[in-house]
């Protein structure tokens, strides 16, 4: 008897693999296709605020198909390609679909998004120096010059 319950598991399993590409998926079965643990996921929607599955009663959580292609990337951005969490998050912030769409694009050897999107984010930081500069008061640069030297000086004795 222990055998047919076998059997009827293993067919059950193979009907979930063959949902539509439109159907919503469980924790359970986003896990297995990205092949980390459920709290892994439920990690991510804490630090990735694009990540909004539904939730249905008793708190169960359903993806949708652009879930899971957002879930696919951030596996992508974090395992394959070697990003930290927060270099992911200042991907998404800059633009979400640049990043889904060049992952769709991508050869698996590729580095991702080292050419368009990089340079916005180089662009962003570029530009905040800028408004850092323009908020201290001229009465202070002297000061603050006179600092870094100070500290530049200090630095080169202890390395000396």
């Amino acid at each position: 008897m222990h055998s047919n319950s076998a059997k009827q598991t293993k067919s059950s399993s193979s009907t979930k693999s063959k949902k539509s590409a439109a159907a919503f998926r469980t924790i359970s079965e986003v896990a297995n296709e990205l092949d980390v643990q459920q709290h892994v996921l439920r990690f991510w929607e804490t630090k990735f605020s694009q990540v909004k599955p539904m939730k249905r009663g008793g708190g169960r959580r359903y993806y949708r198909p652009e879930d899971v292609e957002l879930l696919k990337a951030i596996h992508t951005l974090l395992y394959d390609q070697g990003y930290t969490i927060k270099g992911v998050q200042k991907l998404l912030s800059v633009s979400k679909n640049k990043v889904l769409e060049k992952l769709s694009e991508m050869d698996e050897a590729e580095p991702i998004l080292r050419e368009e999107i990089k340079a916005e984010v180089q662009q962003d930081k570029a530009v905040a120096p800028k408004t850092v500069k323009a908020t201290v008061k001229p009465e202070y640069r002297n000061e603050l010059k006179t600092m870094l030297e100070e500290l530049k000086a200090l630095r080169s004795m202890l390395h000396a």
